[in-house]
């Protein structure tokens, strides 16, 4: 919120349009204000964090038919679920965006796995779906992973789920250590991901993983992979469909159905 300029629904509906998109998701990033990476503390932290996600939800609904918006938040914080409840009763905003680096989330932690449970529970009874960038630092592999397959993911039985990059943030694809566990428990038919989808924004392959990726997504299942741009300023959603067409070894038929997806939040 203080380090960028606004990214306004003006600037992504020609994107969107050159792309032949015909709705899109727009994220807040709220959960910035409470970010582990600032020097100090934000003052009136809450306050700044219900101001970016109104703002948000605003620009979404100048384009009703084109634009749905996810509130952002820390999940730790002791506003969170008030804020979830809060953004559920904005008509634009159909879920919420978590990111787990930004916001200082260790899964490894028992109180912040009761934390993010309550939470995906809130947002189970809100009816919001959930947006998780579940990539964190250091040791960041299949333990966290099943963590999150086992203990949090059940809070939200109802509601869809999605994986941010793969499992992990890309430009590179860089979550195959942490993806695999859920490719091997997708392709095994686990229910518990019955409402779970992955996306792509942002990821783009590199020299040696493009055949990789291919094989974590089918295993995936085609129908529960996503396309992505992530934010500004990463390549315009029309230059990145072409760079995934371009260097993954799908076939025309599968491309044309990740292409066709529409996430259940969308329809």
């Amino acid at each position: 919120p203080d380090y960028s300029s606004p990214i306004t629904a003006d600037t992504l509906i020609p994107d969107l349009d050159d792309a032949g998109i015909s709705r899109g998701v727009v994220h807040s990033i709220a959960y910035s204000w409470a970010s582990q990476f600032r020097d100090a503390p934000v003052a009136n932290e809450y306050d700044k964090v219900r101001a970016e996600n109104d703002w948000t939800a605003k620009e979404a609904a100048r384009y009703p038919e084109r634009l749905v918006a996810f509130c952002g938040v820390n999940p730790l914080r002791d506003y969170a679920i008030a804020e979830l409840e809060r953004c559920a009763k904005i008509p634009q905003v159909k879920g919420m965006k978590l990111h787990f680096a930004n916001s200082g989330v260790d899964v490894k932690k028992p109180e912040h796995v009761e934390k993010l449970r309550r939470f995906f529970a809130a947002a189970n009874a809100n009816g919001l779906a959930i947006l998780a960038h579940l990539l964190v630092g250091g040791d960041y592999g299949p333990e966290h992973s099943r963590i999150f397959l086992d203990r949090i993911l059940p809070a939200a039985p109802d509601v869809p789920v999605q994986i941010a990059h793969l499992a992990g943030s890309g430009p590179g694809y860089d979550g195959d250590a942490a993806l695999g566990v859920f490719a091997d428990a997708f392709a095994a038919g686990d229910r518990r991901l019955n409402n779970v989808y992955v996306d792509v924004a942002g990821v783009v392959p590199q020299a040696g993983t493009a055949q990789l990726m291919v094989q974590r997504m089918r295993q995936i299942g085609l129908e529960r992979i996503l396309f992505g741009t992530d934010m500004h300023p990463n390549p315009p959603p029309l230059v990145a469909w072409s760079t995934f067409r371009r260097e993954l070894p799908f076939t025309d038929a599968e491309l044309g159905q990740i292409a066709d997806n529409v996430a259940p939040y969308l329809r």
